[in-house]
């Protein structure tokens, strides 16, 4: 991504709040607070939709980043931005706040147990021993 593309973005997300830029999957993330909020792919920016957020989106015109896997259209849930979001730190607000509210909503993982990863530690070691020739006791 350009110098002048990522000085573009940091301009356009000002109106919202700080945003960081990191290089991932061939193109870059773009986070609030450690949240990634969209990404940027060959200098277009998507950003982070949800249920909710998804019909203002389709309403705008936008569309899903979609990207091809094992012969298939995998539309991901990142949107592109509406054209006239684009001219403006102030247009672009409501489209940023949309994507925040929604990386927000999104589920976290849950933490795998420390009692769940020794199990499974366990049950490859007796594998590895049962393979190796080792009898059960």
């Amino acid at each position: 991504m350009s110098r002048a593309y990522l000085d573009y973005l940091y301009d356009l997300f000002s109106a919202f709040a700080p945003v960081t830029t990191r290089a991932m999957f061939g193109g870059h993330g773009v986070y609030r607070d450690g949240v990634i909020i969209g990404i940027v792919i060959e200098e277009a920016l998507y950003l982070k939709v949800d249920a909710l957020s998804r019909a203002d989106f389709e309403a705008a015109g936008s569309a899903p980043f979609v990207y091809q896997a094992k012969g298939k259209a995998v539309p991901m849930s990142y949107w592109s931005v509406p054209e006239e979001a684009l001219d403006s730190p102030q247009e672009f607000r409501p489209w940023a706040q949309r994507a925040w509210d929604a990386a927000l909503r999104k589920p976290k993982p849950k933490p795998k147990s420390k009692r769940s990863a020794a199990k499974k530690a366990v049950k490859r070691l007796a594998k590895s021993m049962k393979r190796k020739g080792f009898a059960d006791s």
